[in-house]
């Protein structure tokens, strides 16, 4: 930008303070559902769902709202229980739990064996798409780019616009298994154009689950361990899906419900995991933990970490926003129990790969913030969150930090095509909230009676 394009700017911008502005009064006089959610930050009730289940409350109790540990519910089955099955009978099970969400059922071995087949024929890109719409128009942003690919591919779909239960489920099989295969592409890419890099590419294997093809295609040797790419399975099932309310979910379904196809829809889903409210805060964690490792010099002393979130909050560290990143949730109060289920399995390979303090003061920040939380603001149940931990899960494994949003990208998108399913076949209705409008009425002035 031109010193007089922004000089110009800066005017517009003035003149746009001018005429607009909502007070934080009128959003309680004409008691709007901010974020569309109640008054103790609960989602207001917009749909139905069988897909999934988010439980920070105790349900049984209808009169008032009391915390529980939480609970995170995929078709009927507490994620917990998959976990803890997924251990002993030793799978990987991100594509089971695809299954599972899409479907709506568990599927029997010969059910798992068929849809594997189906997911690995489709982890190619289409003919010349790697060249013409990711080569040729490289972006500094991997989830802008995936976005921008999941829409191109749009182009190379015959029967794009036919929305027929068939089609569109082969449109989000189709989108799980090359998803994967765009993130990496547009990675490398990224390397050799921004960072001046050397860029390798490596076919995906069909015998290989997609956790272990991430970690082989991004690596230029294209070795990985059994515990690595467990852990990933692992964090990418607890990021599946997270009931329809989360906002990428609901913006699939808002776009769904206009008659849009499935690209448009998911791509809009990636724009807004993007955000660093929703998909971007395991980034937001990871640099609250580097601004924490340059100050606090023993991880293990909880007066020194304690004091440190004391001044974050106040907005004296850090970023310098007053913020205490991966804590707190719309739903959970007492526990999220992907943070739970994921600290207990990242703990010992944070160690093994010389991520031991990280841990640590991670681990710390889940125990001391509720009394930071209670002392500067008052008695309220807070929890960690998944994006605590998934950062670090990421930085144990060596992936560069460019990929921890699209990575959840990933894993949300079998939920995120659930939902799009459901919201085609059972919604119905184009999806319209209301706005309050607070303009004056005003005549029109012709333009040469107008003043500054």
């Amino acid at each position: 930008m031109s010193a007089e394009q922004r000089e110009n700017i800066t005017y517009l911008c003035d003149e746009f303070k001018k005429y607009n502005y909502i007070s934080e009064e009128d959003y309680s006089r004409y008691e709007v559902m901010r974020g569309l959610r109640d008054k103790i930050g609960m989602g207001v009730r917009a749909g139905l769902t069988s897909i999934c289940n988010v439980l920070g409350y105790d349900e049984s109790i209808t009169d008032r709202k009391v915390p529980m540990e939480g609970k995170l519910i995929y078709r009927g089955i507490d994620v917990e229980d998959i976990i803890e099955n997924s251990k002993i009978e030793d799978r990987y099970i991100f594509e089971e739990i695809t299954w599972l969400l899409l479907f709506g059922s568990l599927p029997t071995y010969g059910q798992l064996r068929l849809f594997n087949k189906v997911i690995a024929e489709l982890r190619n890109l289409p003919s010349g798409f790697s060249e013409d719409m990711i080569m040729k128009s490289p972006s500094p942003n991997i989830m802008n780019k995936m976005a921008a690919a999941v829409l191109s591919l749009y182009g190379y779909d015959e029967l794009a616009e036919e929305k027929s239960l068939e089609n569109v489920l082969y449109q989000s099989i189709s989108l799980i298994a090359v998803l994967p295969t765009i993130m990496v592409t547009a990675y490398q890419v990224k390397r050799h154009i921004y960072d001046k890099k050397s860029m390798y590419f490596h076919l995906p294997k069909s015998e290989l689950s997609t956790a272990q093809n991430i970690l082989r295609t991004n690596r230029s040797d294209k070795q990985f361990t059994e515990e690595e790419a467990r852990l990933l399975d692992l964090c990418m099932v607890l990021q599946a899906d997270h009931g329809g309310g989360n906002n990428s979910a609901f913006t699939t379904r808002v776009v769904t419900s206009t008659g849009s196809d499935t690209y448009s829809a998911i791509s809009a889903a990636i724009g807004s995991l993007k955000g660093p409210l929703h998909g971007g805060a395991n980034i937001k964690v990871i640099e609250m933990l580097d601004y924490m490792k340059e100050k606090i010099k023993d991880p293990s002393d909880d007066d020194e970490v304690f004091e440190y979130l004391c001044r974050l909050m106040d907005k004296q560290e850090g970023d310098k926003t007053g913020l205490i990143y991966g804590m707190g949730h719309a739903i959970y109060t007492k526990s999220d129990p992907r943070a739970v289920i994921l600290r207990k399995n990242l703990s010992e390979i944070a160690e093994e790969k010389g991520f031991g303090d990280d841990f640590k003061l991670l681990y710390a920040v889940e125990r001391l913030a509720p009394k930071v939380f209670e002392l500067k603001k008052g008695g309220k149940d807070i929890c960690a969150n998944i994006d605590l931990y998934t950062g670090l899960v990421y930085r144990t494994m060596g992936m560069p930090e460019e990929l921890y949003t699209p990575l959840f990208a990933i894993s949300r998108l079998p939920g995120w095509c659930a939902h799009r399913v459901e919201e085609k076949m059972f919604g119905n209705r184009l999806i319209r909230p209301a706005y309050k409008y607070l303009g004056v009425d005003r005549k029109y002035v012709p333009i040469r009676e107008r003043k500054l």
